[in-house]
């Protein structure tokens, strides 16, 4: 499988230049081009217009376009940074850095507290962080009782809301996840420290097949 050249790159306006999206992030040159290979399967498994859908980015994560998870949303909603209901490869590119293991922890901490922030006010609320828990369970296919999942929410604010006034800033959530590294597991994928090389099994397990493109 070989990659998209940057001359490829510039032929088609509409997407940035390797370099330059190489610059800003932790990848190389050809860990963007690889990602490009990607980018085009997910943004043609369904509508085909080089740009990345909610229902195709569902059907990346979940083979199910139609399945719905707050999680996924708010995922998605993250990598949409333009705001326009859709994700082009420069946003693709830059939202996955996230993920990299060589991304540093203030940025994954970061992008968490927006992950749960779901209403943008700049603080976690109880009611927010109580639906995550959910959507994330949901996501796992894990089913927990309401009382147990309240029991979740109140073990966290009762640890994180350092000034009791019910909902978490960001200095208290940076002081939250520091102590409690499980919570930023999902935030780094290791195969993306190398992602010429693990790029065929990647590409594999993406939910996509080949005879959709």
């Amino acid at each position: 499988m070989g990659c998209v050249s940057s001359k490829q790159f510039k032929r088609a306006a509409e997407h940035e230049d390797p370099a330059i999206l190489a610059k800003e992030t932790t990848f190389s040159v050809s860990e963007v081009e690889a990602l490009y290979e990607l980018f085009k399967k997910i943004s043609h498994s369904i509508f085909k217009d080089g740009l990345i859908h909610k229902e195709e980015f569902q059907l990346a994560l979940f083979r199910n376009s139609n399945k719905k998870n707050l999680f996924a949303d708010r995922i998605f909603d993250l990598f949409d940074l333009k705001h326009n209901g859709v994700v082009d490869f420069g946003e693709f590119v830059r939202s996955l850095n996230i993920f990299h293991p060589e991304t540093p922890l203030a940025e994954k901490i970061s992008f968490a507290f927006r992950l749960y922030d779901l209403r943008g006010t700049g603080y976690i609320e109880r009611e927010e962080l109580y639906e995550m828990v959910l959507a994330i369970l949901n996501e796992s296919d894990l089913f927990l009782s309401d009382d147990a999942v309240e029991q979740i929410v109140d073990q966290t604010f009762k640890q994180a809301d350092l000034n009791g006034d019910g909902k978490i800033d960001p200095d208290e959530w940076k002081a939250f996840a520091s102590k409690n590294p499980a919570l930023l597991k999902n935030m780094t994928l290791p195969y993306l420290k190398d992602i010429t090389m693990a790029f065929p099994s990647f590409v594999l397990n993406s939910g996509v097949d080949e005879e959709e493109l």
